[in-house]
C-alpha cells in the first residue's frame, strides 16, 4: 500500500493537488488551519491511492512525499 505523507505546516491550500488527483481521495481541510493560515491538503481515503504521484508533481511547495 502507498504512504503518503503531506507538511502541513508549508502548505498554502493552492487545492493543485486535490485537482490532480485521478481518484479524488484528496481534499482541503476545512477544520483545520496550519501555521501559515491556510487550510492544508489531506488525504480522505489512504487505501484508494494507487501512489501515482500526480498530486507531489504538481505541488508547487513540495510538501507531499509519496512511498510505494
Amino acid at each position: 500500500m502507498a504512504k503518503i505523507t503531506f507538511n502541513t505546516d508549508l502548505c498554502k491550500g493552492c487545492g493543485l493537488c486535490v485537482s490532480a488527483c485521478p481518484k479524488g481521495i484528496l481534499a482541503l481541510d476545512t477544520n483545520q488551519i496550519n501555521k501559515k493560515g491556510y487550510s492544508p491538503a489531506v488525504m480522505t481515503d489512504q487505501e484508494k491511492c494507487i501512489a501515482c504521484a500526480f498530486c507531489a508533481t504538481m505541488c508547487p511547495d513540495c510538501i507531499i512525499t509519496v512511498e510505494k
